[in-house]
């Protein structure tokens, strides 16, 4: 057989190499670039096929073969670039901002801030922290329970006050609305 009979046997095997090549691909475009890669591959690759044995089951190997090892390579690919992906931009960006220098300014800070409290809102504010009740803060200080919720109330706004580059513009919700 010449290679000229040989290449008009696989172009007439084009149609049905399309249909089996969708059933690998689901998808036209790659469907037919499979179908041309097979038949690239057998028009180079004629010397191998032996005269007299079943050419269609011949050229359904080759693409058989084709999608699989394409299909490997894709998946090497994939896994190379996504691999790549770990260690730069988005999850390069979560680790790199969570570390224990960014939490060692931020206690620093509310260590100054700490700091700045007058003691008659610096005590009352600080055993409240730790988990005293009231009226413990109260009875420790010798001092009315009222007395003890607006010093708390005033070192908590202080604070707040001391620490608004924190802030990070989150809306705070309302519970009632200003008449």
């Amino acid at each position: 057989m010449t290679k000229i009979e040989f290449n008009t046997l696989v172009l007439r095997q084009a149609s049905s190499l399309r249909s089996y090549a969708l059933h690998f691909t689901h998808d036209a475009d790659d469907a037919n670039d499979l179908v041309q890669d097979t038949m690239l591959k057998a028009i180079t690759y004629y010397n191998k096929f032996k005269e007299g044995t079943n050419l269609k089951g011949w050229l359904y190997t080759i693409m058989k073969n084709t999608f699989i090892n394409n299909y490997r390579r894709f998946v090497k690919m994939s896994t190379f670039v996504t691999k790549s992906d770990e260690i730069s931009s988005p999850n390069l960006v979560f680790s790199s901002t969570k570390n224990d220098g960014e939490s060692k300014f931020v206690m620093d800070d509310i260590k100054r801030a700490l700091e700045k409290l007058p003691e008659e809102y610096y005590v009352p504010f600080t055993m409240y922290f730790e988990g005293h009740k009231y009226h413990e803060i109260a009875d420790h200080l010798d001092i009315p329970i009222g007395t003890v919720k607006t010093r708390i109330h005033v070192a908590r706004k202080l604070l707040k006050k001391n620490l608004k580059a924190y802030d990070n513009g989150v809306a705070k919700p309302v519970y009632a609305e200003a008449e």
